[in-house]
């Protein structure tokens, strides 16, 4: 029996699609791409899930996205019942709060305030000491969370509405969203929006001054790839920064049509760049980040293309990424190649209709291990015939650690013919 006097049955199998996902009442954990694809890769030893008897998940949010991830049908589950979505809400903070990826300390205090804010007056006193026990931490600082609840409360909605304007949602989305007005979106924005109003870190973050050393030649060489989320065609992060560095200003919009596993996302974010990024199949450890889109089907439709500066396009390459993401005849990787040039020239062609005063950059491979007969295809040859804009800039970004495997090596010996380890970054720009 838990704190909260209800009792949890023993656990049994249920398949995964049962599970109920209240994204409403479960708590904002900090959740974590890596911990999920580490969890996926062995189901087997994961501590079950709980559930109540709705199947409606309690406990486990990386551990039922990894087996999403992984398409297993059933997953281990504790049900726990419970008698209404106050008692679902608290046994979801406790179970956070006291193991696995835990509740941060700016969580603690959301939740804290969300279950004080719907608590009867005469029944305060008695919940902070309850936030107490759950939250595992001090009555001292429940009393200092709930101290300016009103205050702290209009800055955290400021907050989301903030983040949802830097992620590119319409001011009517974010309105409905945050239970707010549109005018109220808008004078947040305008308040929070302003450079020289951000912390001095931020400013700092903002402008490339820390942490960034700036590209003084074409050349982008890049000694292995950057440690992070694994995924298939997955942006170098560095690339794109120094884009951002060279071709936007903060609170610039950044389309990201490719967005992989969403490193765009992170790179904008701490570079105060906003950001319109979507996937033809989205991961599903950022399935609330990455809009799903496949671009073949038609450009996005933004609200504001005009403060749109910087198109970056790292789609699926020709041949190499054939199979990789769908067997589907229209997946760019399974195109033949005529098509392959026609439809990557077409995006390319399609979004500078859309743009001024702005930048397409695609970065691309030539294919030939895969191609007929090994036969080198220059992709950057075939767009630069096929798009007629001014070219910016040429820039080459290989990995110095790249290896090719033996059966390469000896093909290009007994042919002498030289591997390709080559890669470009086009970027024209839109007057």
């Amino acid at each position: 029996m838990s704190d909260n006097g209800v009792v949890a049955t023993l656990t049994q199998s249920i398949p995964l699609a049962n599970v109920v996902f209240r994204d409403d009442l479960y708590p904002r954990i900090n959740t974590s791409p890596e911990t999920v694809q580490k969890y996926a890769e062995d189901l087997d030893v994961l501590p079950p899930i709980e559930v109540n008897q709705h199947n409606e998940l309690i406990d486990g949010w990386h551990r039922w996205t990894a087996h999403r991830k992984a398409k297993a049908e059933n997953i281990r589950a504790v049900v726990t019942p419970t008698k209404s979505e106050a008692e679902f809400l608290e046994l979801a903070i406790e179970r956070n709060a006291a193991h696995g990826l835990q509740l941060s300390q700016d969580d603690k205090r959301s939740m804290a305030r969300r279950i004080y804010n719907v608590t009867p007056e005469k029944e305060r006193d008695a919940k902070k000491k309850q936030l107490a026990k759950i939250l595992s931490v001090s009555e001292r600082t429940v009393r200092d969370w709930l101290s300016r609840i009103d205050k702290d409360s209009k800055a955290e909605r400021d907050r989301r509405i903030f983040d949802k304007w830097m992620a590119c949602e319409t001011n009517v989305a974010i309105a409905e969203q945050c239970d707010c007005d549109e005018k109220t979106v808008r004078d947040v924005i305008g308040e929070l929006a302003d450079l020289p109003k951000l912390r001095n870190q931020d400013q700092a973050a903002a402008s490339h001054a820390t942490d960034f050393d700036p590209p003084l030649y074409n050349l982008w060489k890049q000694q292995e790839k950057t440690v992070g989320l694994s995924h298939y065609g997955n942006s170098e992060v560095r690339w794109v920064d120094n884009l951002l560095y060279l071709y936007t200003k903060p609170f610039d919009i950044v389309v990201d049509p490719f967005a992989g596993s969403g490193s765009t996302i992170d790179i904008c974010r701490k570079r105060f760049r906003r950001y319109w990024v979507s996937d033809r199949k989205p991961i599903v450890e950022r399935e609330k980040e990455i809009r799903q889109r496949d671009l073949t089907d038609g450009l996005p439709a933004l609200p504001r293309w005009k403060d749109v500066k910087l198109v970056y396009l790292d789609p699926p390459y020709w041949v190499q990424a054939k199979g990789h993401y769908s067997d589907d005849p229209t997946d760019l990787g399974n195109m033949p190649l005529e098509q392959f040039t026609g439809t990557l020239a077409g995006i390319v062609n399609g979004f500078a209709k859309k743009l001024s005063d702005a930048y397409i950059a695609l970065i691309i491979q030539p294919s030939q291990w895969g191609a007929p007969e090994r036969q080198y295809t220059d992709h950057v040859g075939d767009m630069l015939r096929s798009v007629k804009l001014p070219v910016d800039m040429r820039f080459s970004a290989p990995y110095e650690s790249q290896q090719c495997n033996a059966q390469m090596v000896e093909w290009a010996k007994a042919n002498k013919r030289c591997l390709v380890l080559t890669r470009e970054i086009v970027v024209w720009r839109v007057k």
